[in-house]
C-alpha cells in the first residue's frame, strides 16, 4: 500500500494552504491508497476525519502529530493524548512518551536546516523507530546524509512522505507497505516491524 505519511492542512496547520477535502481528492488522484496528516502539534479529531472519509471513499484517512521537540520535529503516529507531547520537550522524553501510548515515532527530514542530527542522537539516544529519507523539503545533500547515518546506525525503518504544504506536492514521496493498513494501530506496526520503503512519485 502507498501512503503519504506526513501533510498539513490550513485547518490546523498555519503554514499550510492545503484545504482538507482538496488534499484527500488529490490523494486519490495521485495513486495514494492512504494518507496520515500530521499538523503541527495538533490532532484532528476523530469526528473530523470521518468527514474526510466520506469525501473520499477507498482512501485510508488517519491522523497523526508532528511534534516540535527540542532540536528538531518528531513525527508520532498511534497517539491520542497530546498532553505529555508537549513543543519544546527533549526528543528522548517526547519518544518515552509515545512508546507509552503504543505509538511509533519518526525523525521528520533528519539533517535539513543545519540540524547537527548526529549530536542530537548521542546527547538524547531517542529511542526513534523511523527516519525520513526522501520528502519534498529534503534536498539531494540532506537525502544523502540519512542514508550515511542508516548505513552507521541500521535497524530504524525507513520512510518517505511529501511533508506537504501545497497541494501539488502531496504523495511525491512516500512509503509503500508491505503490510495491508486500515489503521493507525496497523500503521504503527508496519513502522516498528520496518515492513515500508521509501518510493517517490515518477514526473514529480
Amino acid at each position: 500500500m502507498k501512503f503519504d505519511l506526513h501533510m498539513h492542512t490550513r485547518r490546523y496547520s498555519p503554514d499550510s494552504e492545503i484545504d482538507p477535502f482538496d488534499l484527500v481528492r488529490r490523494a486519490r488522484d495521485v495513486g495514494l491508497d492512504g494518507i496520515v496528516i500530521t499538523e503541527h502539534d495538533r490532532l484532528w479529531p476523530d469526528d473530523e476525519l470521518d468527514e474526510l472519509r466520506r469525501a473520499a471513499p477507498g482512501l485510508v484517512v488517519l491522523g497523526g502529530v508532528e511534534v516540535s521537540g527540542r532540536g528538531g520535529d518528531l513525527l508520532c503516529y498511534g497517539v491520542r493524548d497530546l498532553t505529555n507531547l508537549r513543543r519544546g520537550m527533549p526528543w528522548g522524553a517526547l519518544c518515552r512518551e509515545v512508546d507509552r501510548q503504543g505509538g511509533a515515532t519518526v525523525a521528520a527530514h533528519p539533517f535539513r536546516w543545519a540540524q547537527d542530527f548526529d549530536r542530537l542522537i548521542a546527547d538524547e539516544r531517542p529511542e526513534l523507530h523511523g527516519l525520513e529519507m526522501m520528502s519534498n523539503n529534503m534536498d539531494p545533500d540532506v537525502r544523502r546524509r540519512a542514508v550515511t547515518f542508516l548505513e552507521q546506525h541500521p535497524g530504524y525503518a525507513t520512510l518517505g512522505n511529501s511533508d506537504a504544504h501545497e497541494l501539488p506536492v502531496v504523495g511525491v514521496c512516500y512509503t509503500e507497505f508491505d503490510a495491508d493498513i486500515r489503521t493507525s494501530a496497523d500503521l504503527v506496526r508496519a513502522i516498528r516491524e520496518r515492513t515500508g520503503r521509501p518510493r517517490e512519485r515518477a514526473g514529480g
